[in-house]
């Protein structure tokens, strides 16, 4: 499930996962994504994964859709809560990849660093 959250930075879409995102749910976060873009010029990322049990495969092909007609170059930051390892080493490693998007991974006790990461630019 994937649950759109409330934010007090205004470029940022914000949302929770809890086991398996639906297409549907992905579009939601995607219209979202677009919207910010449209209304700022850029987007930031607030994600928090509680736990992940998958994704429909018409939802990847939604969010890999979204990626191909808008591009990644309007998100310029991603800040993910989890208290899964596994998931912050792999932020690390997109961290490194993307190079224009500054991504940084949190444990759920520090979800106001994150924030505070967030809004550090605005």
């Amino acid at each position: 499930m994937l649950e759109m959250l409330e934010t007090d930075v205004k470029q940022a879409v914000a949302y929770r996962i809890s086991g398996k995102i639906t297409a549907d749910e992905m579009n939601l976060a995607l219209s979202a994504i677009k919207e910010k873009i449209a209304q700022y010029g850029e987007v930031f990322l607030y994600q928090e994964v509680a736990e992940f049990s998958g994704v429909e495969f018409t939802a990847i092909i939604a969010k890999f859709n979204f990626f191909f007609e808008n591009g990644i170059a309007h998100i310029s930051k991603v800040a993910v809560v989890t208290n899964a390892q596994w998931l912050h080493k792999i932020i690390d490693i997109e961290d490194d990849i993307f190079k224009k998007i500054d991504m940084q991974c949190f444990d759920f006790k520090d979800k106001q660093q994150a924030m505070d990461f967030l809004q550090a630019s605005i």
